[in-house]
């Protein structure tokens, strides 16, 4: 191992830095690896830039855009900057709301032509089908219908709305892929779009560049070499972590000559082995390399190759076990806390926590899936946040919460309804025989379905329905009170066909379901943790149980063999799933820092074995077969 210091990265600060001085804007981009440390340069730079220029951007009311992955890290960066207002830092989906928000002609004109162009070729495919009755030209006729309503309905349409953060399912809301790609298009075409972004935003920082959305990453490079001496465009990423395929590929690869281009060499989360495993993992890829901490010496990693037909919660135990003997370490065995352990999909750790009949329905439809990852749904808060809390407070005697949460959410009591009371001590009694009601859906041991507690509020009022919920209802045959809410509502069949589904569930799937996306359970998935750190992990692989076609540990392992697709996107230096499924495999590994269990379940566990040697990824004795 080469020979180093702690502070080996020191002077990538300084170059950043420099590289955002208003009076001689530079763009870079900043290879930072796995655990080393770019939120920690990106807080310092923007610090001292505060210190040096804070008083003349907000005289000038111009900000430093910084924009993020996930809400998480922009309220964690927000808070390290203390809030200061000339950061403006969000989610790509959140900014360019936020540019574009404001220019309503110009959006509907994109949308309609849009529109015209997505039905032209619609009808087209449509008009070379053989069988109209078959699933695919039924489900495109719907496309069609659909999109042609759209149209219609852009004339009465006076604003836009768009929710970044969940469901934009009426018809005047605006879709996650259409907000990114009118801003991108805005960007590239507006000449007054560009000159109120480059006044307002004269810096603008991404990190984990490689997976922001290609076509906005584009529009800014295009920008940027329009307008150098204006623009700092400043990219923080690695090519290895890119995970999804809507990303830039070779970000970083020439690049402009006049780019900055600093690198951090050191991994200050890990310990040397993981490190080691993680540099041979991207070795053919690009030949980064890693450098540990000089206090990180060792570390433990095992790969467990295990047979599909064994069971699969009592093997993940026993690995947790000779995992505590290999380590020495006792957190290892407790498996439900202490241990990360990472899945390929969200569905196989809804498997494993038990909630999968609710989750499975919801995350198959697109237009639904963010806010049920996110838990900003309407519908889904009714039983996740407002029911939850409710019976929680009930079940532990608590009238003291019971009161606040009737108090903040049930239209009974609130202060509107109390004013049309005559007698305000009968309403509230009415509405506590109302809360006894519902939560004696849950006596004698009982675990009422979501559709049973959603039948009770519908007929006690306890709590407003939401409308999809209300319209999944109607289709159940309950007497529902239609309001014009529901008439701009988007019917989509998918949605409240799922949802029909998920209210068979039980109401203890809510419980696993809340502490899987509030992350107070011990599991996360290979992508969904990009950024987060932990003592132990264990990564979960299994093709089979994951159910996706984007990536392929089998064929990673050369358990599976290539498809003459594969065979022809490596002939042609295309990116084939194996790469996808290798920057994978090198984003969960890497989220370790004492130690790591790789659990590769197959068909033939002694061949994945032999094949994974020949990698020279691991030593023969860090692999065991069970």
């Amino acid at each position: 191992m080469v020979q180093h210091n702690n502070d080996l990265d020191n002077h990538v600060d300084s170059e950043i830095y420099e590289c955002i001085n208003p009076t001689s804007p530079k763009s870079f981009f900043l290879f930072a690896g796995a655990g080393s440390g770019k939120t920690r340069t990106l807080i310092n730079v923007l610090s001292r830039f505060k210190e040096q220029h804070g008083t003349n951007f907000k005289f000038r009311n111009k900000k430093i855009a910084i924009i993020t992955y996930t809400n998480a890290a922009a309220d964690e960066i927000t808070r390290r900057l203390e809030h200061s207002s000339i950061f403006n830092v969000s989610t790509i989906h959140s900014f360019s709301w936020e540019l574009i928000r404001n220019f309503t002609p110009d959006i509907k004109a994109w949308i309609n032509n849009n529109l015209v162009v997505e039905i032209a070729e619609l009808e087209e495919q449509q008009s070379k089908s053989r069988d109209l009755n078959n699933k695919t030209s039924i489900g495109r006729a719907k496309k069609i219908e659909s999109k042609k309503e759209r149209l219609a309905s852009l004339g009465k349409i006076q604003k836009f709305i768009y929710n970044p953060n969940g469901d934009n399912i009426t018809k005047d809301s605006l879709n996650h892929s259409e907000v990114i790609s009118i801003a991108a298009n805005f960007i590239k075409s507006k000449t007054l779009f560009k000159q109120i972004l480059l006044n307002k935003f004269p810096v603008i920082l991404i990190d984990e560049s490689q997976d922001t959305k290609k076509e906005l990453i584009d529009a800014l490079f295009e920008l940027q070499n329009q307008y150098k001496e204006k623009l700092s465009l400043g990219l923080f990423g690695d090519t290895m972590q890119r995970i999804y395929a809507d990303g830039k590929e070779n970000l970083g690869v020439g690049l402009p000559d006049d780019w900055i281009q600093p690198a951090k060499k050191i991994n200050h989360r890990s310990k040397s082995r993981i490190i080691d495993l993680i540099n041979k993992i991207r070795s053919e890829i690009d030949g980064q390399e890693q450098l540990p901490r000089i206090e990180n010496t060792g570390g433990i990693v095992r790969l467990f190759a295990v047979s599909r037909t064994k069971n699969k919660p009592d093997v993940e135990k026993l690995i947790c076990q000779k995992m505590k003997e290999f380590t020495n370490d006792d957190k290892w065995e407790d498996y439900d806390t202490d241990v990360m352990t990472l899945t390929l999909e969200h569905h196989m750790a809804a498997r494993r926590m038990g909630f999968s009949t609710f989750f499975d329905p919801l995350y198959a439809v697109d237009k639904i899936k963010t806010s049920l990852l996110d838990g900003t749904s309407t519908s889904i808060n009714l039983f996740s946040k407002i029911i939850l809390a409710l019976y929680q407070a009930y079940i532990n005697n608590n009238k003291f919460e019971v009161a606040n949460v009737i108090k903040k959410h049930s239209e009974l009591v609130n202060k509107q309804t109390l004013l049309k009371e005559a007698n305000k001590l009968n309403a509230f009694h009415s509405t506590n025989e109302k809360v006894n009601e519902l939560m004696s859906l849950w006596s004698d041991g009982n675990q009422p379905t979501l559709l049973e507690i959603l039948k009770n509020i519908n007929e006690t009022k306890l709590f407003k329905v939401p409308s999809t919920l209300k319209l999944v209802l109607a289709r159940t045959g309950a007497k529902v009170t239609a309001s014009e809410e529901e008439e701009d509502l988007d019917k989509d069949d998918d949605i409240l066909g799922a949802w029909e589904v998920a209210l068979t569930a039980k109401f203890s799937e809510i419980i696993e379901y809340s502490k899987y996306i509030n992350e107070e359970s011990a599991f996360g998935t290979h992508q969904g943790i990009k950024g987060l750190e932990f003592d132990r992990v264990m990564v979960i692989i299994d093709d089979e149980e994951s159910k996706g076609f984007m990536f392929s540990y089998d064929k990673l392992f050369g358990i599976k063999p290539l498809t003459s697709a594969d065979q022809k996107n490596i002939d042609e230096g295309k990116e084939t799933g194996i790469d996808r499924t290798l920057r994978l495999f090198y984003v969960a590994c890497s989220r370790a820092k004492e130690s790591l269990a790789i659990v590769a379940y197959s068909d033939d566990a002694k061949v994945l074995k032999n094949n994974v040697v020949k990698y020279k990824w691991f030593s023969e004795n860090e692999i065991i077969v069970l």
